[in-house]
């Protein structure tokens, strides 16, 4: 009798992008110290007083530079968290009130924040299907969100999983070629089943005149299991900058975009996602509507089943009121907390990695995972994967014991991922973001405990994002918030330092 041997395929080799610089300073703190020093030496022709005098505020000023966060932030990033939160208190920016009883001019419940600035445009793509677009006016930018079932894992063989992942993978790379693509995220929602669409399938086919045995059985079906199931929602966010100049009309974006919702949507078929489809403007004003809202959910499902539509527009999806806090984000009939990807799994990982970050979570209203992505073009990622490669050579050439062992493992992860470029891979920046929404503010410790088991299971690393909790609100939600679109600094200068 012959035993065949199944091995599963583990997936990898991302790497945390290098800073440019010495030790830990970025590229700035290196040419300040360099600077310094030239000055110094001037400085010291003329008298060693001269030399103290004018070395001394350098060294104090590049100090904080070196001292460094488990998360890559020095002193002066720290500072500047610190005093904008101090200041966007004192402005009274962490209230928020909406409605015809608030100071507002429209007298509607616009979205708060980084979504003030949205508007909803809806196009017709080449299936005649309704999809929306957001359009957020400030960055002029242009957001279509898709909604898909992924096929699940489950009874699955390895080769199709690994068929799914290579075809996932590909269509990302594709995300490089797309014109004017800013930035991609796939966001995985789940929460309680309301029970909600089970009642409006199962209750409206009882037959009459079935044994009343029966008819208590579905009855008891459709009350009791809700309790034991879950709903979970996929939706994939595609952001685009206008092709042919920013003074583009809106009209005209939307044509374009149009073009190409087909195309997205044939990808990710292939690569698992089962039934896709663009949302439309109602649909998605509905998303945010729930997420600031969690307790109108089972009445938004109720209302749909029911009409067809609800006819709620985004001027209307988002809160009554909302509280941000250090560490939480209280909104209407939710308090959400959210945590940032620090530090992505070492090694090799299987592809069910993130299986139980993405199942719901008992003693949580809603879950969001929202994975954020940014394809590099062909170019840019040519000279990045390049550089990785003299850097980790370098550094494999500089160190010693242990820390050679590790170099040595980065520089064959280098040299893999330049090969694999140079034969037409793509290269992707991502992270991950978690949100956790619960009922009550003395309920988020708990969600503590379950964030920390779960990050402990997908051998990752988190932290809360303090000081910035309505902010990373808005970036996990399907609406198509970039974060490297959202910063005062431009994203290179944030690398140098």
């Amino acid at each position: 009798m012959s035993t065949e041997t199944i091995i599963e395929p583990t997936y990898g080799n991302w790497r945390r992008p290098r800073r440019a610089g010495l030790g830990p300073f970025g590229l700035l703190g290196t040419v300040g110290v360099f600077g310094g020093l030239v000055v110094v030496l001037l400085a010291s022709l003329a008298s060693l007083q001269a030399a103290m005098v004018i070395g001394t505020p350098f060294v104090l000023g590049l100090l904080p530079m070196a001292v460094r966060t488990p998360d890559g932030r020095n002193l002066y990033q720290l500072v500047a968290l610190r005093v904008g939160w101090s200041r966007r208190r004192a402005r009274g920016e962490h209230l928020y009130v909406s409605g015809p009883l608030s100071a507002r001019p429209e007298g509607r419940f616009a979205p708060p924040g980084m979504l003030s600035g949205v508007a909803a445009l809806e196009g017709r793509d080449a299936y005649d299907r309704a999809f929306g677009v957001l359009h957020h006016r400030r960055r002029n930018l242009y957001t279509i969100v898709l909604r898909c079932e992924p096929d699940g894992g489950s009874l699955v063989d390895p080769d199709q999983v690994d068929t799914w992942v290579a075809l996932w993978g590909e269509w990302l790379s594709r995300l490089a070629h797309e014109p004017g693509l800013r930035g991609a995220s796939v966001v995985v929602e789940t929460a309680p089943d309301p029970g909600t669409r089970l009642a409006a399938e199962v209750l409206p086919r009882l037959d009459a005149d079935a044994p009343p045995a029966a008819r208590a059985v579905m009855q008891e079906v459709v009350d009791d299991y809700p309790s034991a199931s879950s709903e979970m929602n996929s939706y994939i966010t595609l952001t685009y900058a206008p092709v042919g100049g920013p003074r583009r009309d809106p009209e005209d974006v939307v044509t374009d975009l149009a073009i190409r919702v087909p195309s997205l949507l044939t990808g990710l078929v292939s690569a698992g996602g089962g039934v896709a489809e663009p949302l439309t403007a109602e649909q998605i004003a509905e998303v945010v509507r729930v997420a600031y809202d969690p307790a109108c959910a089972a009445d938004v499902l109720s209302v749909r089943a029911e009409h067809g539509r609800t006819g709620l527009e985004w001027n209307d999806a988002g809160p009554v009121a909302a509280v941000e806090t250090v560490d939480a984000y209280q909104h209407d009939s939710g308090v959400s907390r959210t945590w940032l990807l620090t530090l992505a799994p070492r090694g090799t990982v299987r592809s069910s990695v993130l299986r139980t970050m993405l199942d719901a979570s008992a003693g949580t209203r809603r879950k969001r995972v929202a994975l954020l992505y940014r394809p590099i073009d062909p170019a840019t990622s040519a000279r990045i994967v390049e550089a990785d490669r003299r850097t980790a050579q370098f550094m494999a050439t500089s160190g010693r014991g242990m820390v050679q062992a590790r170099a040595a493992a980065e520089v064959r992860a280098a040299e893999q991922a330049a090969s694999e470029e140079a034969t037409g891979a793509g290269l992707v920046e991502f992270s991950l973001m978690l949100t956790i929404t619960v009922d009550r503010p003395d309920q988020l410790d708990d969600a503590s405990v379950v964030v920390r088991n779960l990050t402990g299971a997908a051998r990752i690393s988190m932290r809360s994002a303090n000081r910035m909790q309505a902010a990373a609100f808005s970036c996990s939600l399907p609406a198509g918030i970039l974060p490297w679109e959202q910063t005062m600094l431009p994203h290179e200068l944030q690398e140098a330092m």
